[in-house]
């Protein structure tokens, strides 16, 4: 019985709370019928003229006090029950006091003003002043009323708490919890900060697909949908990687997409199932131009949006000042794991090794270099705090990506790793026509082998190349894992709006 109990009690509590909620719902929409009755709609206002947020007030008031000025926001308090009261009104950019004296509104809009419901949308006009408590305030010489909460805020407007309720919910998220508008403030301006300087550098930015015929540019299992009039399954995008090169082959030279990208993976704090994602391509120089690109990028980002490069991440310090650090992938499993892949000449000896250091069971899709990178994942990117550009990637997981001279196991791809996750992804773009459709098989038999994550051939993208793609380097920044980096967030869901739920 006993270990039934914080279920039952927390049961008791969620019945307590929804008949409390019924029962403040039932005395709101009296005061509507009170108020229809009366021939008002507090729904009817189509306009208001605001002339300042609260923020203007509290932040410049040695200039407004004494100013007369218009606001409207939500009540999240009230105080006071007889001629004088106060209230705080929130609005997009903070909050503020408002002081309300029946001398001033009338004794009829004075008792209207009090049947006011925490909640409520008001627009109020008065003067700027400071209370003998020396608090910032207005003094209400009138309102009206712009829209009626028939529901009332949580817990008193003290605070949601539930994280489930707070994501599935979101706008109410907003309205009690003012620190999460800050974290969609920043990110606002970390995706505008992001464009300014692409466009500063003549990129231009593009639109691409999100509904394919194949899905490319990246190794994920797809969305499919139906397309009705033309009868055929469609994908959602995995990356817009194929059709941005072929606007490099057009002759852009240089181009970006900001957009929504689709993968059908597992959920988890570092992966929803559409995320937002840069991608961006450079004719005329390679995978070294984008890591001094990347790490311009992301360092003026926190400089412009926090006023610093050195940030701290649950906990941890990281330094976001050029230049990061660079290591190839095989140094770094050398560092962390103590094994030398140089030194691993074939996929018999891969498989040997990874027995030994039971990292599970092998799939017959797997190379050589796929067990490399398991390698590299099991043992080395928790351990990449700081900034570090990751390079040398094996040819068997970078289907899209330049071979390296001299190694031709070996490509020139590097992954950006802070605080152990990968931030961004960029090539020395493969424009070689015929290793493309050699590479583009080399997925068909992994796919064939087991692999539903392999790239399949896309024709047209293989013809555009045949026209020539100039040398070119390519890069894919995750917004969301860049916004939780700045703004100290714990999971992509916190940096989401509105991220995906399981219907309850």
């Amino acid at each position: 019985m006993s270990d039934n109990k914080p279920e039952i009690e927390q049961n008791n509590d969620a019945a307590a709370n929804q008949q409390e909620m019924h029962e403040q719902m039932k005395v709101r929409l009296a005061k509507l019928q009170e108020m229809a009755a009366a021939g008002k709609d507090p729904f009817e206002q189509v306009e208001y003229q605001v002339s300042n947020h609260s923020s203007d007030i509290v932040d410049n008031f040695e200039a407004m006090e004494g100013q007369h000025v218009s606001l409207a926001g939500r009540i999240m308090s009230k105080r006071g029950m007889g001629k004088v009261s106060f209230c705080d009104l929130a609005d997009r950019k903070g909050k503020i006091q408002l002081f309300t004296k029946i001398d001033e509104l009338g004794e009829a809009a004075y008792g209207e003003w009090q049947k006011l419901d925490i909640g409520d949308l008001v627009g109020v006009e008065g003067e700027a002043f400071r209370t003998q408590r020396g608090e910032i305030s207005i003094k209400t010489k009138g309102y009206v009323l712009l829209a009626k909460a028939l529901r009332p805020l949580p817990e008193k407007y003290h605070g949601l708490k539930d994280m489930d309720t707070r994501y599935r919910q979101r706008y109410l998220d907003l309205i009690v919890n003012p620190e999460v508008k800050d974290t969609f403030e920043k990110r606002s301006r970390i995706i505008r900060s992001l464009r300014h300087q692409l466009d500063d550098r003549d990129f231009i930015e593009v639109e691409t697909p999100i509904l394919n015929t194949i899905p490319g540019g990246a190794s994920a299992r797809p969305f499919v949908t139906h397309h009705n009039a033309l009868d055929i399954d469609l994908y959602l995008r995995i990356a817009p990687e194929l059709y941005l090169k072929r606007l490099i082959v057009g002759g852009f030279e240089r181009v970006y997409e900001i957009g929504r990208t689709f993968r059908n993976e597992g959920m988890s704090i570092k992966h929803n199932p559409e995320f937002t994602l840069l991608e961006l391509y450079q004719a005329y120089t390679d995978y070294k131009g984008m890591m001094e690109l990347t790490e311009t990028l992301i360092a003026n980002c926190a400089q412009e949006v926090l006023g610093t490069t050195k940030v701290v991440y649950q906990g941890a310090e990281i330094d976001l000042t050029p230049p990061f650090a660079r290591l190839s992938m095989n140094d770094a499993i050398l560092k962390y794991a103590g094994v030398d892949f140089n030194q691993v000449d074939t996929l018999e000896q891969a498989v040997q090794l990874a027995k030994e250091h039971k990292l599970g069971d092998i799939e017959a899709s797997m190379g050589r270099g796929d067990i490399m990178n398991l390698f590299f994942e099991h043992y080395c990117e928790d351990k990449l705090i700081q900034p570090t550009f990751i390079y040398d990637y094996p040819l068997e997981i970078s289907p899209l990506t330049k071979k390296k001279p001299g190694q031709p196991e070996l490509t020139e791809r590097f992954e950006l790793f802070i605080n152990g996750r990968e931030h961004a992804n960029a090539y020395s773009e493969l424009n070689d026509p015929l290793d493309q459709r050699e590479r583009f098989a080399m997925q068909q038999k992994k796919r064939e082998a087991g692999d539903d994550e392999a790239n399949l051939t896309d024709e047209d993208f293989c013809m555009a190349l045949e026209y020539g793609l100039p040398p070119t380097g390519g890069l894919g920044i995750g917004i969301d894992r860049l916004i939780m980096l700045l703004t100290d967030s714990f999971s992509i869901r916190d940096v989401l709006l509105f991220p995906t739920m399981k219907p309850q």
